[in-house]
């Protein structure tokens, strides 16, 4: 069974402003779809060093199988999601992200 990880980046929803509504519907998807189980699921402010730890340990000490995260991608100073997971991963899957645009289209 294939274990994963959600890890939800948004200041508001880790300072308890908003409600972290993309976590849940993911790991909903991610059981339903997949058939996978849910092993860890957090929410961590923007915050680069926080975001990269997490990635790391949970892939590295944890040993989880998939890792998906959600939020941290705007174009604001503190969206810093993409550069602290490529900090991370050894190999870029381009063609995941372009899935999941051209998906995310047809809402």
């Amino acid at each position: 069974m294939i274990t994963v990880g959600i890890l939800t980046i948004s200041d508001s929803s880790y300072r308890g402003e908003r409600e972290d509504l993309s976590g849940p519907l993911i790991r909903e998807m991610v059981v339903e779809r997949l058939g996978a189980k849910v092993e860890l699921e957090a929410v961590v402010p923007d915050e680069f060093d926080i975001i990269k730890g997490t990635l790391m340990v949970w892939s590295d000490e944890v040993g989880l199988d998939l890792i998906l995260t959600t939020g941290g991608t705007g174009f604001g100073p503190r969206d810093v999601t993409p550069e602290a997971t490529r900090v991370v991963i050894e190999r870029e899957a381009p063609g995941l992200a372009e899935a999941m645009r051209a998906k995310g289209l047809e809402i």
